[in-house]
């Protein structure tokens, strides 16, 4: 049965997505730093699992309405190549920023700890830099090469895979996204990061952004907005909005 998706459903999806990506990444910290107290690489391996299994169910279920974005970098990214309106992209920024927040004062709360409490783990040093622009650089890769080639059905493991290798082969553990980045310091646990580190952090991640986006260009110059329409997986739009109608006219071309 085919549903037309409207704006606010799909903010309230990006929304709900957003807040249990928030409440896997900071609840299994705390629950990893609980149960493995002082073995720091199995605190990060709990979280690393847990974080990419959670991201793989949440992507499965919101992805079918908002696209699963549940971060601005994709959402611009999406935008850019015409699979998003960019007033729709500029609508889900908000929705993704609170979301994370929310779903970090959840996770405090969950684990019996004050609802807000400010991280100060600082993680600007330059390899932590490097990491997340090269972290965000290969999530979009990921995401915009599978719709490229037609594999989206395959983005939520993918994604969910790329997130639990990323944090290990990154310094800074992978944030890769500014919505997520702000909403981790709201608690001073595992997976928290202090205020000061994350205008440097974002900063990085959209370099990372923007060199992923000319990759694609260059690796992928046939993406479409048709294609692009389907980040992270394919989903549904509200057909009373102008800026997606040449995405679906040539969805109806070309099927």
């Amino acid at each position: 049965m085919r549903l037309d998706v409207v704006l606010w459903r799909r903010l309230a999806a990006e929304f709900l997505g957003s807040a249990f990506l928030a409440l896997i990444v900071v609840g299994s910290g705390i629950a990893a730093q609980r149960l493995s107290p002082g073995d720091t690489g199995l605190e990060l391996l709990q979280n690393a699992v847990v974080t990419g299994a959670g991201l793989f169910a949440v992507i499965l279920v919101f992805g079918a309405l908002s696209g699963a974005h549940f971060n601005p970098l994709v959402s611009l990214a999406d935008a850019v190549f015409g699979g998003l309106g960019w007033r729709d992209a500029a609508a889900y920024l908000p929705a993704q920023v609170a979301g994370c927040m929310t779903g970090a004062v959840l996770a405090n709360l969950l684990f019996a700890l004050p609802a807000v409490t400010v991280s100060t783990h600082r993680r600007a040093s330059g390899p932590h830099l490097v990491s997340e622009a090269v972290a965000t650089f290969g999530l979009l890769l990921v995401i915009f090469a599978l719709a490229r080639t037609g594999r989206t059905r395959s983005t939520p493991a993918a994604v969910g895979a790329y997130i639990a290798a990323a944090y290990f082969f990154t310094s800074s553990t992978a944030f890769a996204n500014p919505a997520i980045t702000v909403g981790r310091t709201l608690s001073d646990t595992f997976a928290g990061i202090a205020p000061s580190s994350v205008l440097p952090f974002v900063c990085a991640q959209v370099v990372g952004a923007g060199l992923a986006v000319v990759a694609v260009l260059v690796l992928y110059p046939g993406l479409d907005a048709a294609e692009a329409a389907d980040i992270v997986v394919p989903h549904l739009r509200d057909p009373s909005d102008p800026e997606t109608a040449p995405a679906d006219r040539h969805r109806e071309q070309s099927s």
